[in-house]
């Protein structure tokens, strides 16, 4: 019997997407974080200082494909919890707890990203990372398309 690779579809893409966010769900909610609440810290955590909160809303918006008014939610969530601190009128920035959160659960999931692309050639992840941006793309003009 022959075992044939699939070729990338929804439903293969979809596959992985979830074994993946499955992992890292697992790490967030040890700390008491959901996945758009992280999200929200690793763009506020790489950002140079104080950003504007427009910035992540539009950013973490876009990136999850939701509604800015459940990532207003998000953020002031994360400001409760003093992850994230107001700065000024319209800027937030990640708080001394928030960049350790964000240090420590990307630490945590590391090694098991590197134990999960272990033995993947370059080129191999190349060629994926090519086609997947190029799906990105096209899906995103589609939505961009059904939402006007």
């Amino acid at each position: 019997m022959t075992i044939t690779t699939p070729l990338a579809d929804p439903r293969v893409i979809a596959l992985a997407h979830y074994a993946g966010r499955a992992l890292l769900e697992n790490v967030l909610a040890r700390h008491g974080i959901t996945f758009q609440q992280s999200v929200t810290l690793r763009l506020a955590a790489l950002a140079d200082g104080p950003v504007a909160r427009e910035r992540l809303v539009d950013g973490v918006a876009g990136a999850l494909k939701i509604d800015a008014s459940e990532v207003h939610g998000v953020l002031d969530r994360l400001i409760d919890a003093q992850l994230l601190a107001p700065d000024g009128a319209s800027e937030v920035r990640i708080t001394d707890a928030g960049r350790d959160l964000y240090a420590t659960t990307s630490g945590e999931t590391a090694p098991v990203t590197a134990r999960i692309y272990d033995g993947i050639p370059a080129e191999d992840l190349a060629v994926t990372g090519r086609v997947l941006s190029l799906i990105t793309e096209r899906a995103g003009a589609e939505l961009a398309a059904l939402t006007r």
